[in-house]
């Protein structure tokens, strides 16, 4: 998945984190929430500014940056 229309890195937001579009939401955020148990359905209604190809562009950036073959998202 291509999460560079999805994930952005604005220095200065959220401390230059990768956040979801112009949300201040993280991708660091959204992989807590899964990883504490939340299911997509659960963060989708908690959070109904987010989409499932949100959370799907967090752990597509998430897997690559472990692989260590990220993508730069553009600043914001």
């Amino acid at each position: 998945m291509d999460y560079r229309d999805r994930i952005r890195i604005t220095p200065g937001k959220r401390s230059g984190q990768p956040c979801v579009r112009d949300l201040r939401i993280t991708v660091g955020d959204v992989l807590g929430w899964l990883a504490s148990g939340m299911t997509f359905d659960e963060v989708l209604a908690d959070y109904p500014e987010l989409t499932l190809a949100d959370i799907r562009a967090c752990l597509a950036f998430a897997a690559d940056r472990e692989r260590g073959t990220m993508i730069v998202p553009p600043a914001a």
